[in-house]
């Protein structure tokens, strides 16, 4: 198989895995905001609290996350769609279309989402076109609000019937 038709394959095989949506944020290194939308998220460890993420090397603001300390990583509520796609689109003010403020350490967060979880930077791995950072949870906030699915491209709350079926 060719380079290029195991890319869209695998792009294909992904795309119909469905995720929860995240925002990522971090500060610069002149204390600015930047954020950006990631699907790539999952737990690593309970003990002690550990999530991952990956951030593609092209991203303008890649160095906010790998050379900063600490960062947020925000699981989207359903109703989030428009920031969603703000904070995936370039040349944006990203976080003039939402609420945010700067938390106690000193990373920007956005409000309404389902749960933010604030970490400090672990360890880095680089990994193809990407670099996987693991952050150690060290705040977590939750809201009462349903969580974002993304699915085929499409982003979503998770319908009430999922829950019903048996």
């Amino acid at each position: 198989m060719l380079k290029e038709e195991a890319q869209t394959l695998f792009k294909e095989v992904m795309g119909n895995y469905p995720t929860g949506v995240t925002i990522v944020t971090a500060a610069d290194h002149n204390g600015e905001p930047v954020g950006l939308t990631v699907n790539s998220f999952a737990s690593v460890s309970l003990d002690p609290l550990m999530i991952l993420w990956s951030i593609d090397h092209k991203v303008s603001t890649i160095n906010a996350f790998t050379e900063g300390k600490k960062f947020a990583v925000h699981i989207l509520a359903g109703d989030q769609q428009e920031l969603c796609k703000t904070f995936a689109s370039k040349n944006v003010d990203r976080f003039s279309t939402c609420d945010w403020r700067f938390s106690e350490n000193s990373l920007p967060i956005i409000e309404g989402a389902f749960a933010v979880l604030q970490c400090k930077t672990f360890k880095q791995v680089e990994a193809g076109d990407h670099t996987v950072l693991i952050g150690e949870v060290i705040d977590i906030q939750i809201e009462k609000r349903d969580p974002m699915l993304y699915h085929r491209r499409n982003f979503g709350s998770i319908p009430a019937e999922f829950y019903t079926l048996t």
